[in-house]
């Protein structure tokens, strides 16, 4: 293995380790808010922070993928960028504190106002966090990553579990999602990633020039995964969206673990070989495969468990029709993620841009027409709108020579349907033998079986590409 491909490893590795830490967090959060908050409290939260996460991406438009691709200093263009998007955070987070109130009339949830208003002063505080990961990735350097990133997750959570104990409501959460945001960029600093603000007029101009081409595409990619919230609330209310969130936060899990480590480290690592003049078509087809095999195995598992989401109280037996739906929508974003940060990192970052248009207007349409049916017609318009540009992002990548065969795509597909399929089976032979739905040992001992049975077919099905 070449010296680059042990750093991507390795980074690899400590990313997964950094997302472990800090998803479990959050796993633990959403275990907590599920048994202490109602439907309607777990939506509100779910809003407030759906606003703030289009707020974060607004602020840096895509920029921190400069420091990874640039040939200037990089410490300059950081500083730069420091500048740029902590700027565009601040005025963010006033004008989001003056709004919130309109905001939560046109949502209808009146009770959603202060919440953006406490959330939204995290802005600048992430913008500062982002311009740090960004040097970070230039290098592949994640270990460093573990401490600001990890640790600000786990603070975040203690504080969020420790006020939604206490009855804090849905404060507990936004208190704890600005713990983090604070929390994040002081620890960088603690591990040695200082960025020191400079104005470099041609490092503004390289990050205006990109954010005319990915910052349309960022801002695309998270109104992809929050439009979903704000179309159920105005529809159905804050409760729907509660019951439709805990699906979406339980689904999004495999995706974060698997699909944004790896997309993390693909982009630099692409960016990296372009400059070193080498190919790429043998990495995406690595990478590829290990989304398949890993992704795939862990969403046929949560797909099987899917009726185990009233461990959190029989209130959410709801959530588990849209979680099975939810899975099949995260497996096809996980490769989309993937193969976006390929496109970025070659080079293509206009082919990039469409692609995310196209899947926003199919996404816009299918909510228009199908949001009125209810939370189960949603969670299936994600799922055909992501898996209708799935066959089209393969195909930009084969026309640019960068795509994974198809032989390897249509193989790790297929032993993703073989699992969940054998996880299906599994999971009605062996019923209500670990206990009942609503049993915690019951769940821990249906999904263990379940893991095994995932894991056997998977790797049998993937085993040239697992060795790989």
């Amino acid at each position: 293995m070449t010296p680059v491909g042990q750093r991507a490893v390795r980074g690899s590795l400590w990313l997964f380790l950094v997302n472990l830490v800090g998803k479990g967090s959050q796993m633990a959060v959403t275990l907590v808010l599920a048994a202490f908050l109602t439907e309607e409290g777990l939506g509100l939260v779910a809003l407030a922070v759906a606003l703030v996460n289009i707020g974060q991406v607004v602020q840096s438009m895509g920029v921190y993928d400069v420091v990874s691709r640039t040939d200037r200093d990089p410490r300059r263009v950081a500083g730069t960028l420091l500048i740029l998007s902590v700027g565009v955070g601040v005025v963010l987070a006033v004008g989001l504190v003056l709004a919130a109130d309109g905001i939560a009339r046109a949502l209808d949830a009146p009770s959603v106002a202060s919440l953006v208003r406490l959330a939204a002063v995290s802005l600048p505080f992430s913008a500062v966090a982002g311009v740090q990961m960004g040097l970070l990735h230039r290098e592949l350097d994640f270990r460093r990553r573990l401490v600001p990133d990890a640790g600000g997750a786990v603070l975040g959570a203690v504080v969020t579990i420790v006020l939604a104990v206490g009855g804090a409501g849905p404060y507990s959460l936004v208190i704890g999602l600005l713990c983090t945001a604070v929390a994040q960029p002081v620890l960088g600093v603690v591990v040695g990633v200082w960025v020191r603000p400079v104005w470099d007029v041609d490092a503004a101009a390289e990050a205006l020039r990109w954010i005319a081409v990915v910052g349309p595409g960022a801002l695309v990619a998270v109104l992809l995964i929050n439009l979903d919230y704000l179309a159920i609330s105005r529809v159905h209310g804050p409760e729907a969206v509660g019951v439709y969130s805990l699906a979406y936060r339980i689904a999004w899990v495999p995706y974060i673990l698997v699909a944004v480590v790896l997309g993390g480290v693909v982009l630099p690592l692409c960016a990296k070989l372009i400059r070193e003049g080498q190919g790429l078509s043998d990495v995406v087809g690595r990478f590829t495969s290990a989304v398949l095999v890993v992704t795939g195995g862990l969403y046929a598992v949560t797909a099987a468990l899917a009726d185990r989401v009233v461990v959190f109280g029989a209130r959410w037996a709801e959530a588990a029709v849209p979680l099975t739906l939810l899975c099949l929508y995260g497996l096809g974003i996980s490769l989309l993620h993937l193969w976006y940060q390929v496109l970025k990192g070659a080079g293509h970052a206009r082919r990039y841009l469409a692609l995310e248009a196209t899947h926003l207007a199919l996404l816009v349409g299918g909510l228009l027409v199908f949001t009125r049916h209810g939370v189960v017609a949603v969670a299936l318009v994600q799922v055909v709108a992501a898996w209708l540009v799935v066959p089209c992002t393969w195909c930009a990548l084969v026309r640019r020579g960068i795509g994974p065969p198809l032989r390897l795509l249509a193989k790790g597909i297929a032993g993703v349907v073989l699992a969940a399929g054998g996880c299906a089976a599994v999971a009605h032979l062996v019923g209500d033998v670990f206990g009942p739905p609503g049993s915690v040992v019951g769940a821990l001992g249906e999904g263990g079986v379940l893991a095994v049975v995932c894991g056997v077919v998977v790797l049998a099905a993937n085993r040239k590409a697992w060795l790989r």
